[in-house]
């Protein structure tokens, strides 16, 4: 059975868009999720829904506890994962309120716990596709039918945070091949592949990082103000996109 868990931050947390919704607060081998999970349906399909950062955005970037929010949909039988990010542009073309759908990253971060096997037998997981290809092309064809700007086979680099890059940063990032850059989705996408759920995040520029020299270097204010304007498009694009989403046992990343 099809069972999709939506990861979302500032306005994509949003029981409204769930039928029957009602909490959950649930703990886990690794500790306490971010936030408690709100259940319901979409179009008759079962979603769970959880705040990355906590429900009052609290929780710093390095701060979540990445394996819990993972872990605690596994549990409820998420099959399918659909996580909403901010992001930052690397790229002239990738304009601010762009939407972006990822299919690599750059794993930038140095503290965070990465692994579900970090005890008992090494266990050593593919990640040449981290993100499910059957649900980023049902995520570019739903945003093209909703006359959404989207552009796929992009590459993500996660850092840190929660400061923002330095110019050189920036500049040495785009040299590396990043296009976006964000501080959540590392390593949110390889857990969920270490349990084997399809896994697909739709990204928001929300500005230019600091490499464009004509655009003002970004600021948490900015992020905000572009992620309430362009929220409203990714709930559209994830309640068109969850009825199509299908049983798939292959686990389709190489």
């Amino acid at each position: 059975m099809i069972k999709v868990g939506i990861i979302g931050g500032s306005g994509l947390d949003d029981p409204e868009i769930l039928a029957e919704a009602n909490e959950q607060t649930v703990t886990t081998p690794y500790g306490q999720p971010s936030s408690s999970l709100t259940c319901g349906t979409i179009a008759k399909v079962p979603v769970v829904i959880l705040a990355r950062h906590g429900k009052d955005h609290s929780i710093y970037p390095s701060g979540v506890n990445f394996r819990a929010n993972i872990w605690a949909l596994k549990e409820q039988g998420c099959t399918h994962i659909l996580a909403a990010t901010a992001v930052g542009s690397l790229r002239r073309d990738i304009e601010p309120g762009h939407l972006v759908i990822p299919d690599q990253f750059i794993d930038w971060t140095r503290q965070r716990k990465g692994t579900f096997f970090d005890q008992g037998p090494v266990v050593h997981t593919p990640m040449a596709e981290p993100f499910c290809p059957r649900l980023r092309g049902l995520l570019a064809d739903n945003a093209a039918q909703l006359g959404l700007v989207a552009h796929a086979d992009k590459t993500v680099i996660t850092v840190e945070g929660p400061r923002f890059s330095s110019k050189a940063e920036s500049r040495m990032f785009q040299g590396l091949g990043a296009d976006v850059i964000n501080m959540s989705t590392v390593p949110e996408v390889n857990l969920a592949r270490e349990l084997k759920i399809h896994y697909a995040a739709v990204a928001m520029s929300t500005d230019y990082d600091c490499w464009h020299e004509e655009e003002a270097p970004v600021t948490w204010e900015m992020i905000l103000a572009t992620m309430q304007k362009n929220a409203h498009n990714v709930i559209r694009l994830f309640v068109r996109t969850i009825p199509q989403i299908v049983a798939d046992d292959d686990v389709c990343r190489g």
